[in-house]
C-alpha cells in the first residue's frame, strides 16, 4: 500500500501563500542550491505524484520548459526533468486532458479513486495542494506531512489546510536544517476515523 505524503513550503504561520495565485513562487521562500537538491532527491524516490489543478497548471506552466533552459541552473533543469517524467496524477473536475503521462481523477468519487490508488500503490505519493490535502485528511488517508518551513511570518494568506473538524496529531519522524534557516519537518499523522460522505 502506498502512503501519501503532503509536501509543502510553509510558512512559520504555516501560509504555503502570501498573495493570492503566489503558486509556490513568493519572494518570502528562501530556496538555496542544497534546498532544491533536496527537492529533486525526494522527488526522485515518490511513486508518484498527486496534484490539484492549481498547482500542476503551475507547474506545467513552468517545469517542462525548464529543462532547456540554459539560463537556469543545473539543479532547476534536473527538477524540471523529474517533474516532467513522473508519474502524475491531476485531481480535477474541469480538466480532460493532461500531457506528461498525467492521469485525471475527478467527479464524487475522487476521494474513493485516491483510496484506490493508495492501495495499489507501492511506495510514497507525493501530494501538492492544500485543497486535495485537506479532502485526504478529512478522510482519514493523509500519512506524513513533510514541511519546509521557512523563517518568515506572513500574517495572511492561504493556510497549509483548510479547516478541519478536530485536531490532527502527528509524530516527528525527521528533522533538517539548510541554508537561510530553512527547516524541514517530516511527521506521521496519527490516524484517526475517517469522516463520514
Amino acid at each position: 500500500m502506498g502512503r501519501f505524503v503532503y509536501w509543502m513550503n510553509v510558512s512559520l504561520d504555516l501560509r504555503i501563500e502570501h498573495a493570492v495565485d503566489e503558486q509556490g513562487g513568493g519572494s518570502w521562500m528562501r530556496i538555496s542550491e542544497s534546498l532544491h537538491r533536496e527537492f529533486n532527491a525526494r522527488a526522485l524516490r515518490l511513486a508518484m505524484s498527486v496534484e490539484g489543478r492549481r498547482i500542476y497548471e503551475t507547474m506545467e506552466a513552468f517545469w517542462p520548459a525548464a529543462i532547456d533552459d540554459e539560463s537556469m541552473p543545473d539543479y532547476m533543469r534536473e527538477y524540471g526533468q523529474i517533474w516532467t517524467q513522473a508519474n502524475k496524477v491531476l485531481v480535477s473536475n474541469t480538466r480532460t486532458q493532461a500531457q506528461y503521462g498525467t492521469r485525471i481523477i475527478g467527479g464524487a468519487d475522487a476521494i474513493e479513486q485516491l483510496a484506490q490508488l493508495r492501495r495499489e500503490t507501492d511506495g510514497d505519493i507525493g501530494v501538492g495542494g492544500a485543497n486535495v490535502a485537506t479532502q485526504l485528511l478529512r478522510h482519514g488517508l493523509l500519512d506524513e506531512l513533510l514541511l519546509f518551513t521557512h523563517p518568515v511570518v506572513l500574517g495572511s494568506g492561504r493556510p497549509l489546510f483548510d479547516d478541519l473538524d478536530a485536531p490532527v496529531e502527528c509524530d516527528l519522524l525527521e528533522q533538517a536544517s539548510f541554508e537561510d534557516g530553512v527547516v524541514l519537518h517530516r511527521w506521521a499523522v496519527r490516524k484517526t476515523e475517517p469522516a463520514q460522505t
